[in-house]
């Protein structure tokens, strides 16, 4: 276990996140059960038989890079062995992800009956917030003369601001009115709701609207970031927003973006003078 110890620490050195380091901790582990021997003497065989392995079990493309690069991480840059094979990336379907309509946004929030639950789904959606960022909101991450909030400590260990929205920013500020800075937004039983709770509400109150569609809190974001850009703001001002390093995964909701929103007119509709 010093191996995972001195992982981890080096981990949090270059910034990776603490669900990176803990799930490379959990590939790790599941690596060593396989081989049964210690991580100093894998061997290249060692490691091709166990992404074999994991290929036998039809794991997706996502699963086997991750256990790839916890494999190289550890063995290339922890215990300096050049024992990792040459294996391209596989790559994972590029399926768009689902989006509901304002119809629906709307449909779902007004079958939710239980008011701080629809206060935490109308934030998610209406700042476009991972459930993870929106769980551990503190009073202190809210600043109402500002009109904005903080996400703290997000994904690749990233500070950003995110907007709050005019229409339940007085909702917001109540919530806050009152408490600690340090006191979380959403208390649960162990400190801030869970994402799993999350999860569940929205699973229970879409069913409840009557939406047919797959959703969860990320259903949200996506439904955000999409019905910004079909407002005509670009890529530039949504990437920041949502925290993205790269303005090719912004670039992923100008598909999911409803061309009519958007103003665009089909060259045949323009031949025919419509």
């Amino acid at each position: 276990m010093d191996v995972l110890y001195n992982m981890k620490r080096e981990a949090y050195r270059r910034g990776l996140s603490p669900r990176t380091i803990s799930t490379y901790a959990q590939c790790i582990r599941q690596f060593m059960a396989f081989r049964k021997k210690d991580l100093k003497q894998a061997t290249k065989k060692d490691v091709r038989e166990y992404i074999d392995t994991l290929i036998d079990r039809n794991a997706c493309g996502n699963t086997l890079n991750v256990h790839i690069n916890a494999l190289r991480f550890v063995l290339q840059e922890i215990l300096n062995k050049k024992v990792m094979i040459k294996v391209r990336y596989s790559k994972t379907p590029k399926s768009l992800p689902v989006v509901l309509s304002r119809e629906e946004v709307m449909k779902l929030f007004s079958a939710i009956q239980n008011a701080t639950h629809k206060l935490m789904l109308e934030l998610i959606y209406s700042a476009g917030l991972r459930v993870s960022e929106a769980v551990a909101l503190k009073a202190g991450d809210i600043e109402p003369e500002r009109g904005i909030g903080w996400v703290r400590h997000g994904k690749g260990n990233k500070d950003r601001p995110f907007i709050i929205a005019k229409c339940i920013s007085e909702k917001v500020w109540g919530l806050i009115n009152g408490k600690d800075a340090d006191a979380f937004l959403f208390p649960g039983r162990n400190g801030h709701l869970t994402v799993r709770s999350v999860q569940e509400i929205i699973k229970d109150v879409a069913g409840k609207a009557g939406i047919r569609k797959r959703v969860h809190p990320h259903t949200l974001r996506h439904s955000f970031a999409t019905h910004l850009i079909e407002d005509g703001y670009d890529i530039v001002s949504v990437q920041p927003l949502l925290g993205h390093s790269s303005a090719k995964t912004t670039l992923i909701y100008v598909h999911t973006a409803n061309p009519e929103r958007i103003k665009v007119k089909s060259p045949y509709d323009t031949m025919q003078g419509k």
